[in-house]
This record gives C-alpha cells, sequence and structure tokens, in this order.
C-alpha cells in the first residue's frame, strides 16, 4: 500500500469514527430531548405549570411510574420481558394501604415475601427454560386477584410516615425532581458501574461468556427479577403514599408504560443495552406528555372532555417518534 493510499484510508476511518461517535452521542441524548419538546410544549400552553408548584403537581405520579419502569429495566438487562408489573405494584399498594399503617409486621413480611416469590420466577424462568412473557402473564393473575382478595372495594390509608416522605417540600427543587435523580443515579452506578452490574447486563449480552467466566447465571436471574421486586414494591409504596390510599387496578397501566419507558430510554430488548438515566427520563415524558395533552385541551378546546384513551395515544405517538428518529440514526452508520 503506497503512502497516499493509505492516508486516504486513515482519513475515511477517522471519518467513519467520527460519524459513529455523532450517532452515537445523538442516540444517548434522544430521550432528554424528547423531555425537552414534551417540557417546551407544556410551557407554550400554560407558562404557569413550569414552576415549582407546577412541576410538583405534574410529577408526583411520575415518581411511581419511573419506579416501576427501573422494576421493568432490571428484568430487559437479562433478556426477558414482565408482564406481571402492573398488577405486582396494585397488589402492593393494596397490601401497603391495608396492613402498614396498623400492621406494619405483617405488611412488611408481605411485601418482603412478595420479592422473595420474584426472585423465585427469575429461578424458574431459568431452570425450566420457560418464555418469561409467558410466566409473568400467568402471574400478572395471580398478584392481581391477591389485589382484589385484600382490597375487594377502593380504601385503606396511606401510613402517614410514607405520605409525610412523598409530599415534602424541599428548598429550591420540588421533590418529584430530586426523587428522579436519585432513582436515576442510584441505579446508574449500581448496574453500569459495578462488576456485578456489569455481569448483569453480560448475561443479556452474552449469557454463554458470563457463565465460563464462572458466573452462576440462575444466581444472576434471581438477582435481576429480586431487584425488580424491590422497585416494584418501591413504586407501590410511592403511589399509596401520592394517593393516600389503594385499588387493586390502581396500576393496571403501568406495565405498558414501564416497558414504553425503559424503550423511549434506549433499552432493547436483547443484548443486555439498558440505561438507567434514560429509563427515568423516559418514564417522565410519558407521565408529562399526558400532562401536556390535557393542556392542550384547556387552551385549545376548553368545552370538549378529553378520554384517557387519548392520553394513552399521546403517549404511543411520542414513544413511536422516537423509535423511528433512532431508527434513521442507526441506518446513519451503516
Amino acid at each position: 500500500m503506497t503512502p497516499a493510499s493509505s492516508s486516504v484510508s486513515g482519513g475515511a476511518s477517522k471519518t467513519t469514527a467520527r460519524r459513529f461517535s455523532a450517532s452515537r452521542l445523538l442516540r444517548t441524548l434522544l430521550p432528554a430531548i424528547s423531555l425537552a419538546l414534551v417540557l417546551l410544549a407544556i410551557a407554550n400552553f400554560n407558562p404557569r405549570a413550569i414552576s415549582y408548584f407546577g412541576f410538583t403537581l405534574m410529577l408526583n405520579l411520575a415518581i411511581p411510574v419511573a419506579l416501576a419502569t427501573i422494576a421493568q429495566l432490571m428484568v430487559i438487562t437479562v433478556n426477558d420481558l414482565d408482564l406481571s408489573i402492573g398488577a405486582f405494584v396494585g397488589f402492593t399498594g393494596c397490601v401497603t394501604a391495608t396492613w402498614l399503617p396498623n400492621q406494619p409486621l405483617l405488611g412488611c413480611a408481605i411485601l418482603i415475601g412478595s420479592i422473595a416469590v420474584y426472585a423465585g420466577l427469575g429461578a424458574l424462568i431459568h431452570l425450566r427454560r420457560l418464555p418469561s412473557i409467558v410466566v409473568t402473564l400467568g402471574m400478572s393473575f395471580v398478584w392481581l386477584g391477591l389485589a382484589i382478595l385484600i382490597r375487594p372495594t377502593p380504601g385503606g390509608t396511606a401510613p402517614g410516615w410514607l405520605h409525610g416522605f412523598v409530599s415534602q417540600r424541599l428548598p429550591w427543587v420540588p421533590f418529584p425532581v430530586v426523587a428522579a435523580i436519585v432513582i436515576a443515579g442510584v441505579v446508574h452506578f449500581g448496574l453500569m458501574r459495578t462488576t456485578y452490574g456489569t455481569t448483569l447486563r453480560g448475561v443479556g449480552g452474552n449469557a454463554n461468556a458470563i457463565e465460563r467466566a464462572g458466573w452462576s447465571l440462575l444466581r444472576a436471574k434471581m438477582t435481576a427479577y429480586a431487584f425488580a421486586g424491590v422497585f416494584g414494591v418501591l413504586a407501590g409504596l410511592s403511589l399509596v403514599g401520592v394517593s393516600t390510599s389503594a385499588d387493586a387496578n390502581m396500576a393496571n397501566g403501568y406495565t405498558l408504560l414501564s416497558i414504553a419507558g425503559a424503550i423511549l430510554g434506549g433499552a432493547e430488548f436483547v443484548g443486555g443495552r439498558v440505561s438507567p438515566i434514560g429509563a427515568v427520563i423516559g418514564a417522565l415524558t410519558l407521565q408529562l406528555a399526558a400532562v401536556a395533552l390535557n393542556f392542550f385541551h384547556i387552551a385549545a378546546l376548553p368545552n370538549l372532555r378529553i378520554p384517557q384513551e387519548w392520553q394513552v395515544g399521546a403517549q404511543g405517538i411520542i414513544l413511536i417518534l422516537i423509535l423511528a428518529a433512532r431508527a434513521l440514526i442507526n441506518r446513519g452508520d451503516r
């Protein structure tokens, strides 16, 4: 190879590397860009919403969704999918509102036992090589049935300490914003910066290599599902803390929201490719999308009632647009 051809080849390689780096950066920033666009829409429809009080109201229910999304992310990390997380959050909410105020030891024991059940699901799926979708779909009926047995009608009450914690007023920054930052930071460190977090992601990326390296795939699956149970319990606790009561169907939509939030945040169903920070941003974006639609309704169509299905549709449109943008970026890398 002549020096001239070598320089041309080197220049082409550098150009390709720069293009790949720019595309990767753009893919990483897509969740933040989507959140910024939704916030701009809200500011356009109702500028007063962009305030301490406005963010507190808009994001209160985003924290349970963010926690449920992280629970889903833990399962996606090991290439599985959890179709029971919504029913599980509803179950933990019913347990919280029924027993934690007056019988905290019993309530805590049930919640800890439910996390153990989640870990057992991971073991069952791994040992019997069962499809996670089928197993968790079946468990969704179990969790829903248990929730109905606990609370056949809406009611109960949130423990005082729980309601006080989620409704506290922090100086300068609303509590939901601080909570979202803490959740994203803690999970990002645990999953992306620790040795065992790398192992869990490796199970989703190359399970055979992880096993050859001496790590137990069974333990990894059980750990991922146990953490999903932990964050599911936290989602139920925070939801009851905000709503101050419980209903067996209070979190039915969380399953699809958790999947959408994780995918919107950059997660993929294969390869162990996840982004905890992106997942939290995705959850916030989906929650704010419904708020933006309500503000649009008030500003442009004050006499028209917006059905709940329209809010779900707005969230779906955002997800489709982000996935389309990601596909275009990936095509540009080729």
